[in-house]
């Protein structure tokens, strides 16, 4: 084998070697769901990729939205907000992104008391948004309700608090 054969295997080799390596190294890819995928694209550039959003600015849904269904108000008022209310997404789609957000990361538990969202449930709810009320007033009254009634956390009141109307 000449010197310069021998160098052009040692590369390969090398390279091979290298490729090798990087991929043992690597963390394997997340797959996402179409749900999350589709939360992600309408709703994380607010709340945060994983439900978790800016304190004080906007609601952190993370281990909190969930308590909401505790309360027939706080059922309807998740689905009610305009910004939900009035996505452009048909009534299953934002009956799945409802339970996305309320089960996996909302902290509801899925144990037969919290009902999942239908889609004739969103069908209904979304006809009456809440534009005609101070969200942060009515967020935070029914807040209020949570913690007294249902045994929600006072961290909660951190969700009332957030500016983003």
């Amino acid at each position: 084998m000449t010197a310069r054969g021998a160098a052009g295997l040692s590369g390969c080799l090398f390279l091979i070697a290298t490729l090798a390596w990087a991929a043992e190294d690597r963390e394997p890819v997340t797959q996402l769901t179409e749900v999350a995928a589709t939360y992600l694209e309408r709703c994380g550039g607010c709340h945060g990729i994983q439900g978790r959003s800016a304190p004080g600015e906007v609601p952190s849904l993370r281990g909190q939205v969930g308590y909401f269904l505790c309360d027939p108000e706080g059922r309807e008022y998740v689905v009610r907000l305009p910004s939900v209310a009035l996505s452009p997404l048909d009534d299953r789609e934002l009956a799945e992104l409802v339970n996305f957000v309320v089960f996996d990361l909302g902290g509801a538990r899925d144990d037969g008391q919290a009902k999942r969202y239908t889609a004739m449930e969103v069908r209904q709810l979304r006809q009456r948004p809440l534009n005609d009320v101070s969200l942060a007033g009515f967020r935070a009254a029914l807040v209020d309700r949570l913690i007294a009634r249902c045994g929600a956390p006072e961290t909660l009141r951190e969700y009332a608090s957030a500016r983003m109307n």
